[in-house]
């Protein structure tokens, strides 16, 4: 369905302007109302979600709109493709779509809205053993999403192959530029050759949220014990090698605690970790869309705890 109106949304020719656009609501907030008012939901209460890439508003406590600009249409087709596709396949809930349509060439979604507390919210203050628990249950969590089939997602570009090929070749020069120590990127060579006979490129695939992180799902306390309640935000689905999507919790989440590492691997159907599951998890990590060792390895002085990319591995993934 397409709405139109005497408001606008506007073309973008880079990612900074659109930043820009998106930081200040009040460009944009009353065309995303009109939208609403369009499909006759209730627009009386809206609340804006600062973060995340695309222009995102709560429509009262059930209803979430979010509209994406031409230039992250791949972010449409991941996020409404992972939802349709998930829908009745797993235990956790995730959004239903309730309206789907297209306004001035950016395409939108109004998804239901989860029940529950913002992960990042929580999970800093959570004594060690809820968060042993809540990260088995991520990892069961992982583990359903990719039992799941993948219908329309295994065509979705890139393609894992080409995707991991495209990385590699970028590796060096990415790491370089965001400054991570020399002493990383003198083995940086050997783990690069080291994963390309790692890291299945032909292996059947399997759906790739990409961002198991706090900020994308819910919890919820019953009887003193935190549970997993939600999962959300699919725009950066893939379709490749499982392993792929233990990076997220276990950078941000596991924190080189033997404990949380192995919750998390046990529930994703993992043992203790070996040495080539770590070099492979290591290699993988340097390899994810989002790398940045500085800014996510959340292991206080972890760069004055290693000497080399071996201890690092060895730092991030005790088990």
């Amino acid at each position: 369905m397409t709405i139109t109106s005497s408001q606008q949304l506007p073309a973008f020719t880079d990612a900074e302007s659109f930043r820009a656009f998106r930081s200040n609501p009040a460009q944009w907030l009353p065309i995303a109302l009109d939208i609403a008012r369009g499909h006759g939901l209730d627009a009386s209460s809206p609340h804006v979600f600062a973060t995340g890439t695309n222009l995102v508003v709560g429509l009262g406590d059930k209803l979430i709109l979010k509209i994406f600009p031409p230039m992250l249409e791949a972010q449409f087709v991941s996020e409404r493709g992972s939802l349709t596709q998930l829908n009745g396949h797993l235990d956790l809930p995730i959004p239903e779509i309730a309206v789907e349509g297209r306004r001035d060439g950016w395409h939108y979604l109004v998804i239901t809205r989860l029940a529950g507390t913002l992960g990042s919210e929580v999970w800093p203050d959570l004594p060690e053993d809820q968060k042993e628990r809540l990260l088995r249950q991520i990892g069961e969590t992982i583990a359903s999403v990719q039992r799941a089939p993948l219908g329309p997602l295994a065509q979705i570009e890139p393609r894992w192959d080409d995707f991991m090929r495209q990385q590699m070749q970028g590796c060096r020069a990415r790491h370089e530029r965001l400054g991570l120590a020399p002493k990383f990127l003198a083995g940086l060579d050997d783990l690069l050759r080291d994963a390309a006979q790692l890291i299945p490129m032909d292996a059947p695939p399997v759906i790739l949220v990409g961002e198991y992180i706090p900020e994308n799902f819910l919890l919820a306390c019953a009887n003193g014990q935190w549970s997993l309640t939600g999962l959300f935000d699919f725009g950066d689905v893939l379709a490749g090698w499982r392993d792929y999507d233990l990076l997220g919790p276990g950078a941000f989440m596991a924190a080189g605690r033997p404990g949380r590492v192995r919750s998390l691997l046990q529930g994703f159907g993992y043992a203790k970790p070996d040495y080539a599951l770590k070099r492979r998890l290591m290699a993988l990590m340097l390899l994810h869309r989002a790398s940045d060792l500085n800014s996510h390895v959340c292991i206080e002085g972890w760069q004055d705890k290693a000497a080399d990319l071996v201890e690092l591995q060895e730092l991030i993934w005790a088990g």
